[in-house]
């Protein structure tokens, strides 16, 4: 295959930069490979990957066991929408229903996280027959029109209004706010185990348990948005399991096709499914996606990865909090989805970590998020432990 005709950072970014539509703050850098939880740029400078794709990446990058389904399903079949049965999308369904909480039986295969909201929010509408949705401060489920009017941060949500109507926002982890704002007219609420972009914030214990009895007493839907959360990466597959909570919709993307673009709904077997021609996706649940997911759960299953990101994840906290890092307020997180709250503001720090080979993420304006592969050694964790102490003390 033909090589990229630009072969240098400059080049690169110089290139693409003409063109680009603006959306994204880009760094500068221009990363061209990746193994594990190592990246490489066009100049050849190491980083070690504590964005991990933004969660996509809890395999890390180029894992062989996803990168030889990808390589055998191109020279089978790329293309198939769901008006056809096929057989690796039969096979991956199958798997990952046996994964799943008990009672999810039904699933809406999809390309992204914000899709995954997008056929929450209109299936709890179809199921319940009402209108109003009941979201969370500082939650984020997407940029699309009806996962962007369930995302609470101004910036994100205000140059697009008027959003979809019947969306409104209480704060977090305080369930007698739920309680005051659920009425006979809420289809759902959709809250995260973990707040990623709103400053990685995991739930306190009993939150989610107490948010779903509320639901059952008003006969509306909750909805658990795994899209960060899922595949292992607060140490279990899902976050749910470790509240003891089975929702009744449960939304997943990221990570879960090993870094192919997908998503998913999981629907609770006592509501059914969607009824015929309520939604589609031409692309959902296409065969190379399913082949990669299917690969990607089996190697998050055989290697344990769940509990290696509980281990390496409370190992990791423990470190940073021991070192009393003069810049730091507070670490938090769950599994390796971890959150160090600055006393000052978090993009300066993510330029330093960068310049010493570390590439992380903010979450908010004072949050440095660390969400590495769940396939990270510990030299590695080490080496991130020794360059944010030198960013940080």
């Amino acid at each position: 295959m033909q090589s990229a005709p630009f072969q240098s950072n400059a080049e690169i970014i110089h290139r693409e930069d003409l063109r680009t539509s603006g959306t994204y703050t880009k760094r500068g850098i221009a990363i061209v490979r990746g193994f594990g939880a190592t990246l490489w740029d066009a100049d050849g400078k190491r980083y070690i990957d504590c964005v991990g794709g933004q969660g996509s990446a809890n395999l890390g990058h180029a894992h062989p066991a996803v990168v030889a389904a990808i390589q055998h399903q191109a020279t089978q079949l790329i293309s198939c929408p769901e008006i056809f049965h096929n057989d690796q999308r039969a096979a991956y369904l199958d798997a990952l229903g046996a994964a799943m909480p008990a009672g999810m039986g039904r699933v809406f295969l999809c390309n992204s996280g914000t899709e995954a909201v997008e056929s929450a929010l209109k299936f709890a509408r179809l199921a319940t027959g009402r209108p109003n949705i009941i979201a969370m401060m500082r939650g984020f489920h997407g940029r699309t029109m009806g996962a962007l009017s369930a995302t609470y941060e101004p910036k994100y949500r205000e140059p697009f209004e008027p959003l979809i109507a019947g969306v409104s926002h209480v704060p977090y982890d305080r369930i007698e706010a739920v309680a005051a704002a659920i009425t006979e007219q809420t289809a759902a609420v959709i809250v995260e185990p973990v707040q990623g972009e709103g400053g990685v914030r995991p739930a306190s214990l009993g939150y989610l348990a107490a948010v779903a009895a509320l639901c059952a007493q008003h006969g509306a839907l909750l909805i658990v948005d795994e899209v960060q959360t899922g595949f292992g990466r607060t140490g279990s597959l899902f976050a749910i399991t470790q509240a003891g909570v089975t929702p009744d919709l449960l939304v997943m993307a990221k990570s879960m096709a090993g870094g192919m673009p997908m998503g998913a709904l999981a629907i609770h077997e006592r509501l059914g499914g969607f009824a015929p021609a309520s939604h589609g996706s031409t692309f959902g649940g296409n065969p190379l996606a399913c082949a990669a997911a299917r690969a990607a759960l089996s190697a998050i299953l055989t290697d344990d990865l769940s509990a290696a990101a509980a281990r390496k994840g409370a190992a990791l906290m423990q470190t940073l909090r021991a070192a009393n890092l003069s810049k730091v307020r507070e670490v938090r997180g769950a599994g390796l989805l971890i959150g160090l709250e600055l006393k000052e503001r978090v993009q300066p720090t993510l330029v330093a970590l960068m310049e010493r080979g570390v590439l992380a993420l903010p979450a908010g304006p004072n949050v440095l998020r660390l969400l590495p592969p769940l396939v990270i050694s510990d030299a590695e964790l080490a080496e991130v432990v020794t360059v944010l102490r030198a960013v940080l003390a």
